[in-house]
């Protein structure tokens, strides 16, 4: 499992850049959880559950009030900026079927930081690639 999990983060792009030394250490760092059907993972405004979530067997619907923004399943993730920031959830993020997830929070990527310094290079490198895109994109 550990080897298909860290194929799946690979294809995440803030993680995409990582070595596969560093991915396995945010395997190892990360716990996975299930949830269950209609019971929220994450609710829009809440601060509390600051973490990412790569799904690894299930779907959920992203909701935005009775709006649904998206569909996401297995290999798809959500959250990914919380690892960055305090700001709050922008979304619900509901189960439609029974749902495992790899989640990471704040605190552990803080500590793997500690561990690999190299990993917040990556990511900010990842991050400045992602804000020309949307300056090229917002000045055409």
């Amino acid at each position: 499992m550990a080897e298909e999990t860290v194929k799946l983060l690979k294809g995440v792009p803030l993680f995409s850049r990582f070595s596969d030394r560093q991915l396995g250490a945010i395997h190892k760092t990360a716990k996975e959880r299930e949830f269950e059907p209609g019971t929220p993972i994450v609710r829009e405004g809440d601060q509390s559950n600051l973490g990412f979530y790569l799904i690894l067997d299930g779907q959920v619907e992203v909701r935005k009030g009775n709006q649904t923004l998206a569909k996401l399943g297995s290999g798809q993730f959500f959250g990914e900026m919380s690892l960055l920031d305090d700001q709050p959830r922008s979304a619900d993020v509901v189960p439609m079927t029974k749902t495992k997830c790899l989640v990471l929070t704040r605190w552990d990527i803080k500590g793997l930081i500690k561990t690999y310094p190299d990993i917040a290079m990556t990511m900010l490198e990842e991050l400045a690639r992602r804000l020309r895109e949307t300056d090229k994109a917002l000045s055409e």
